[in-house]
């Protein structure tokens, strides 16, 4: 079921609030997925899905070297979370950003959803993920 990312029903935006672990699928340069675990924080206000990560990571280097093929507009990413029949994906441009604002925003919303602050990691980065679709069962 296709949904408005900015415009989320109440039962959808609820379940991005409760703790789900969830997945970020990036492609690697040769085209195919790329799909790990992560924590996701849903900001439907700015557009934006958030995962924190290290800046060394492969996510990391995907979405950049995707950026930058793509003319730097973003590389296509998408999160996900199930919970029995409920499910939400969340697609758009993912990007990386060390600007610490945007760092220090992606940890509070972290803290804000998953009941704890993120471990610590100086080398932290932000892929914010402008979104263009939502779909699922809430």
């Amino acid at each position: 079921m296709a949904l408005d990312p900015r415009s989320p029903s109440p039962a959808y935006l609820s379940f991005w609030r409760e703790r789900h672990l969830c997945t970020l699928t990036t492609l690697r340069p040769d085209g195919t997925p790329h799909v790990v675990p992560v924590g996701v924080t849903y900001d439907p206000e700015a557009g934006l899905a958030r995962v924190l990560a290290d800046k060394g990571s492969r996510k990391v280097a995907h979405v950049l070297a995707a950026a930058l093929a793509d003319g730097g507009d973003g590389a296509r990413a998408a999160v996900c979370q199930v919970d029995g029949r409920r499910w939400a994906t969340l697609e758009g441009r993912a990007t990386v950003t060390s600007d610490p604002a945007r760092v220090a925003e992606g940890e509070r919303r972290y803290e804000e959803r998953y009941g704890r602050p993120p471990r610590v990691n100086p080398n932290r980065v932000v892929i914010e993920i402008a979104l263009t679709r939502a779909m699922g069962k809430a």
